[in-house]
C-alpha cells in the first residue's frame, strides 16, 4: 500500500500548549527503555533546514515524488542534479548538540532503540547505534531493476566524470539532500545507469508517495511495545509513517513525549510537548542526569 504524500497539516482542534518544563522528559530517561523517534528538527542546528518549521524547505519547495521520478526522464535529470550539487553540502554536515546527546543516552543505557525519519546520517555520525533509518539513508543508492545497492560516494564520483564542469551556485540546501536550482542551471545535466544492469539509480530513501517497507515498518512497531515511553525529537509528525508509532504508544498506554517548538499532529496524544530548541533542551536534560555530553564511546 502506497502512502499518500502529505505535505501539509493544520491544527484542526485545540491542542495542549506547548511548556517548557523538561523534567518528563528527563524522568522518563532516568528511568530507562526509552524508545527515540526524531525528525528533521533535530538536525536543523547542523545546518539542514526541516520541511516545515519557521523557515521550512516546503515554503518554496515541493519534494520529488516516487511517481515522478520513476516516471519521467526530466524529472530524473532535474533531481539528479540538484542532488548530486546538494550531497556536496549535505555531506559536510556535522551532528550536533542534540545528535550528541541521543548518543549519550545511548551509551548509558538509557534508550531501548532509535528511529529516524532523517536520511542525513548525523546520528551515526555521533556515535549512535542499531540506528532503524525509516526513510533510508542519501548515503547509499538502489537500482530500481536489480536492487542492488551501492555507495553514494561511488554515484557522485560517476557524476562528476560525466558532467564535467558541472558548479552552479545553489540558493539553498533541502532536507532531502537536494539543492533548489533553476531548469537552465540544470541544463543538459547527464545520469548514469546502475553499472550491473543498466537500470535506473535512486537514491535509498523512501520518496514521498512511496511506502516504507513492511519489514522496516514491523521492526519500528516491534521497538514500540518492547519500549516503556516514546521520545519524539523534532517532528511535526506530519506524515503517517512517524505518526502510526505515536498513535501505537499511546494505544498501549506508554507515555509519549515531544520536544517540538512548535505544535506537532502527534500533540493530542502526548503527556507533554516541550516548546524548547532541541539543543538546548536536551544538553539540559544531559546535565541533570549527570551525562558528559561528549564523552568518547566506550
Amino acid at each position: 500500500m502506497r502512502m499518500r504524500p502529505t505535505l501539509s497539516w493544520t491544527p484542526t482542534e485545540d491542542l495542549p500548549p506547548g511548556t517548557t518544563d523538561l523534567r518528563p522528559v528527563t524522568d522518563a530517561l532516568s528511568t530507562g527503555g526509552v524508545l527515540v523517534l526524531s525528525g528533521a528538527g533535530i538536525s536543523t542546528e547542523s545546518g539542514i533546514p526541516d520541511y516545515r518549521g519557521e523557515h521550512g524547505s516546503l515554503s518554496r519547495h515541493t519534494p520529488m515524488t516516487y511517481q515522478e521520478f520513476a516516471g519521467s526522464p526530466q524529472a530524473r535529470r532535474r533531481y539528479w542534479a540538484r542532488s548530486h550539487l546538494g550531497w556536496r553540502t549535505f555531506g559536510r554536515a556535522r551532528p550536533n548538540d542534540g545528535h550528541r546527546a541521543v548518543a549519550a543516552f545511548e551509551r548509558h543505557g538509557l534508550l531501548s532503540g532509535l528511529i529516524t525519519q532523517n536520511v542525513d546520517g548525523l546520528h551515526q555520525a555521533a556515535g549512535s547505534e542499531g540506528v532503524v533509518e525509516l526513510h533510508g539513508g542519501l548515503d547509499r543508492v538502489v537500482c530500481l531493476s536489480c536492487h542492488d545497492v551501492s555507495p553514494r560516494r561511488e554515484l557522485a564520483r560517476r557524476l562528476e566524470e560525466a558532467n564535467p564542469g558541472f558548479e552552479p551556485l545553489a540558493a539553498t540546501i533541502n532536507p532531502d539532500g537536494d539543492a533548489d536550482l533553476t531548469d537552465e542551471q540544470v541544463g543538459d545535466f547527464h545520469v548514469v545507469p546502475c553499472t550491473v544492469c543498466g537500470g535506473l539509480l535512486k537514491p535509498d530513501v523512501v520518496f514521498f508517495g512511496e511506502s516504507v517497507p513492511p519489514l522496516r515498518v514491523e521492526d519500528c512497531r516491534r521497538l514500540v511495545r518492547e519500549a516503556t515511553s516514546l521520545l519524539v525529537l523534532g517532528s511535526s509528525l506530519t506524515v503517517m509513517s512517524g505518526l502510526r508509532f505515536v498513535r501505537q504508544a499511546a494505544q498501549e498506554g506508554k507515555p509519549v513525549l515531544i520536544i517540538n517548538r512548535d505544535p506537532t499532529r502527534g500533540d493530542p496524544h502526548a503527556l507533554a510537548r516541550v516548546a524548547l530548541p532541541l539543543g538546548a533542551a536536551l544538553t539540559t536534560v544531559t546535565a541533570r542526569l549527570e551525562i558528559p555530553l561528549d564523552e568518547a564511546a566506550a
